[in-house]
């Protein structure tokens, strides 16, 4: 049977699945709707957890990066890793004792201020947006090279499916579909992984192949035949980096903080009904994200290897079928400059880009003599392809790939529309609105993030790991020193917090438009212009930096907080009698 039967019957089987879950636990309460009544078990928030966060960007794309990068790709690993360690000991604790539904909720009623909750409602919803984006492009790339549809209509096909589970059983709804979503991606990662280890070194555990030598008896190390492959074709060796030390330090440290403040990761912290169970939860989650992330270094070496053997210098006419069906997809492309037949992988650019910062397929770059453009966000996915698996495996790892964009783009949409209906409308706009109409306002809500969400998939601003970096950092920027010196310094008030929030957000947010994506220039300036040497995706951690001290500043010149709000922030860090989620 071929990879396409297989992905209709894998996909079609896990999207029936969700869809049965949702409706078997649609919300019928808006607490239902927020934090899945409160009453979910460590395990289950812990295997959500985990599917939550492990997204398009781990799945599909840090082994991209890393396969490309090499060793400059491991900021990725240790910056997500440490953030979850950093979000389970510092804040889930005691964001779960305060009790509330969401981060701007936090917000508001700490820093007692209806103009923080409203700061805090857009920064959210920048977050969300930003992250969801980097979800929906890998939902597109994966329906568009395993369904044969082209990548807009793979991204509208996604949107449906998110919506439907999501609107309907919100909360509820989504914390159950991820338990389910966690087991297809973590055997659809893995799998793949075991096949391709054992191949390639004889090793059945990833993990320990990806040090060992090759099965061919030659007796030399994985590593060391790829820095040998990488430096035959012109690319800096594979462990070598080359990324500034100031530049890792601070892609690492925005994306640890932002993952402590992201806003679709906290709330899950709410459903659990004890403090004691938020600790616990975030140590399941912590033991679950571990197995993919330490199996993504191992995979991307295998697929670089593997790609490298397979198209460098081999005569397009007999390119195995793998390839032919990426290159409909435009996601791979191969073009003959020298006229020889065969294909140059080396060092540079196959293509120019053109004003828009998007490849020019009609106008080779000739300066260099490369012939071979390939998008990392396929690595994952043509990796089993590539190693000659079997078809089912093929599809096993689409549906995967499906599934971890799927979880966390359901997650995003839940904190965008409890922001909207919750934190605009019901603690804002119209604190009279009845349950019935709040429930229905984060149902519309969550219809219009869909509908954006799919926008940004189908016009992607980068490929889904940089994009998703780049939410990191916002989320660094704004979120993290208010929640941490909301829980841990009771003089902070709400002056010095509103005010860090957009200093901070901004900061990130103009060096963004300006290194990133050009808009105050013609091109997108290089990285002799950069600040300090950081690049955009590290920025984070310097907008954060001013956030805390425009914060400290400010608050040392305006009025202490209120009595009550000092013992509420006094109580938060007893870890005993938190009572229920409320609102």
């Amino acid at each position: 049977m071929g990879v396409q039967n297989w992905t209709y019957i894998l996909v079609g089987v896990t999207f029936a699945i969700y869809i049965g879950i949702a409706i078997w636990s649609r919300a019928s309460s808006t607490k239902d709707f927020y934090v899945a009544g409160g009453g979910v078990s460590p395990l289950a928030n812990g295997m959500a957890t985990a599917a939550d966060w492990m997204s398009a960007a781990s799945f599909i794309s840090m082994a991209g990066i890393i396969s490309f990068a090499g060793y400059d790709g491991a900021v990725y690993l240790m910056g997500w890793t440490g953030g979850y360690v950093l979000l389970a000991l510092l804040l889930a604790p005691y964001l779960r004792k305060f009790g509330k539904f969401t981060v701007p909720d936090f917000i508001g009623d700490r820093y007692y201020s209806k103009v923080a909750r409203f700061v805090a409602v857009l920064c959210a919803l920048l977050v969300s947006f930003t992250y969801v984006a980097g979800q929906m492009r890998g939902v597109g790339i994966v329906f568009s090279r395993f369904l044969e549809v082209d990548i807009n209509t793979g991204v509208i096909i996604g949107m449906l499916i998110v919506l439907f589970y999501a609107v309907l059983g919100g909360m509820k709804g989504i914390t159950y579909t991820q338990v389910a979503q966690y087991c297809v991606l973590i055997f659809a990662f893995m799998l793949p992984a075991i096949f391709i280890s054992i191949q390639m070194t004889g090793n059945p555990i990833p993990q320990l192949g990806f040090g060992d030598t090759l099965s061919d008896g030659s007796g030399t190390y994985l590593l060391d035949k790829l820095d040998g492959l990488s430096a035959e074709l012109g690319f800096s060796e594979y462990t070598e980096g080359s990324k500034t030390m100031i530049d890792v330090f601070a892609i690492t440290l925005a994306l640890m903080v932002g993952t402590a403040g992201l806003p679709h990761v906290i709330v899950r912290f709410f459903t659990v009904k004890r403090v004691k169970d938020a600790r616990k939860s975030a140590g399941i989650a912590l033991l679950l994200i571990v197995i993919l992330y330490t199996t993504a270094p191992a995979v991307a070496a295998f697929a670089r290897t593997n790609l490298i053997e397979t198209v460098s210098n081999k005569p397009y006419a007999e390119v195995p079928e793998w390839f032919k069906k990426w290159e409909e997809t435009k996601l791979i492309s191969f073009t003959d400059k020298n006229g020889d037949g065969h294909i140059q992988y080396v060092k540079g650019d196959a293509y120019l880009k053109d004003e828009n910062g998007k490849f020019d397929f009609q106008s080779p770059n000739n300066s260099t003599k490369n012939e071979l453009y390939v998008d990392r966000d396929i690595m994952v996915l043509a990796n089993p392809e590539i190693a000659r698996l079997p078809n089912w495996v093929i599809a096993l790892v689409a549906a995967g790939g499906l599934a971890a964009a799927l979880s966390t783009a359901a997650g995003l949409l839940l904190v965008i529309s409890s922001s909207v209906s919750h934190d605009l409308i019901k603690k804002i706009i119209k604190p009279s609105i009845s349950e019935h109409g709040e429930l229905l306002a984060a149902r519309l809500s969550a219809v219009g993030a869909v509908c954006v969400a799919g926008y940004f998939g189908i016009n992607p601003p980068g490929f889904v790991a940089a994009v998703v970096a780049l939410a990191f950092g916002l989320a660094a920027a704004s979120f993290f020193p208010a929640i941490i010196l909301g829980i841990f310094y009771k003089r902070m008030n709400k002056e010095g917090a509103i005010a860090g929030m957009v200093i901070g957000i901004t900061a990130m947010l103009l060096y963004m438009i300006k290194y990133k994506l050009g808009w105050f220039d013609e091109t997108v300036p290089d990285k002799s212009e950069w600040w300090f040497g950081i690049s955009p995706e590290g920025f984070g951690t310097v907008a954060m930096v001013l956030n805390f001290i425009v914060s400290i500043v400010i608050m040392k010149f305006t009025p202490a907080p209120p009595e009550d709000v000092q013992e509420i922030v006094e109580n938060i860090r007893i870890p005993s009698g938190a009572g229920e989620a409320t609102h």
